[in-house]
């Protein structure tokens, strides 16, 4: 299967990227920020001290406004990412726009070699195509155990995750017992719309992926991402060819 598709919209410019920044969505955003502060900070106060929170950052849109708001406000909290290998460039170059945006350096995890070399010769390059059995198979060698390993001695860890980008995440609470990983988990973002996460982005002038102005509202590894139609949902892009039941890659799965 080719990643590749054709899709006829009338905009060349995804106009999600640019709402109208009106005094009432202006207040919301602020009203929320404050929120996601107070959690954040009150994260610091439990969990900061130690070194046990930190934040895993995918450097989407919802991640970003995390981002700033961390490195804005100067919070002690530690900022990771995971390098799958099969990134898009344009999420390459964010990385680099972050950290000179931020004078930082970010903490990157890796998959393991030998367990990439021996998925790809058991199965093939592009396996993930074939079964969701396999693409769940990859997921866990690029993403779930580096995963595992970032969050080993912690005992919290924060996402951007928002309850409205998926039926898996309906109903995602601001706080939560992650029982996969045994860890308190924190989604400050949760009640967040996709038109405030925008409307964060253009108030403070934060970076973000080039791909969402091309339509590519969630991002992941290239050969599994792709560009969304006009009125599609927002999370249509990611493994397209699976029911959306199935959209998880194991990062954010209960047990059970």
């Amino acid at each position: 299967m080719s990643g590749a598709v054709t899709l006829l919209r009338a905009p060349t410019t995804n106009p999600a990227t640019r709402p109208e920044l009106t005094d009432a969505l202006r207040a919301s955003v602020e009203a929320k920020s404050a929120t996601a502060l107070a959690l954040l900070r009150a994260a610091v106060d439990e969990f900061g001290a130690a070194g046990e929170l930190t934040f895993a950052n995918s450097f989407g849109a919802e991640d970003m406004v995390l981002t700033d708001l961390i490195l804005r406000e100067n919070l002690p909290i530690e900022i990771f990412s995971l390098d799958t290998g099969r990134l898009p460039a344009e999420t390459y170059a964010l990385i680099g726009d972050v950290e000179k945006r931020y004078a930082t350096r970010l903490k990157v995890f890796f998959p393991q070699s030998d367990a990439v070399e021996t998925f790809v010769r058991t199965h093939g390059m592009n396996a993930f195509y074939d079964s969701v059995e396999l693409r769940k198979a990859c997921c866990f060698v690029r993403k779930v155990e580096p995963l595992r390993r970032a969050l080993a001695g912690k005992k919290a860890w924060v996402t951007g995750l928002r309850a409205a980008q998926s039926t898996t995440r309906s109903g995602l609470p601001l706080r939560e017992f992650d029982e996969g990983n045994g860890l308190v988990k924190l989604n400050p973002l949760s009640d967040w719309s996709e038109t405030e996460v925008w409307a964060y982005i253009r108030l403070h002038d934060v970076p973000y992926n080039a791909l969402h102005d091309q339509f590519y509202p969630s991002i992941g590894c290239a050969p599994c991402t792709r560009a969304i139609a006009v009125g599609e949902d927002v999370r249509a892009g990611r493994w397209w060819w699976e029911d959306p039941a199935s959209k998880e890659c194991g990062l954010h799965v209960k047990k059970g």
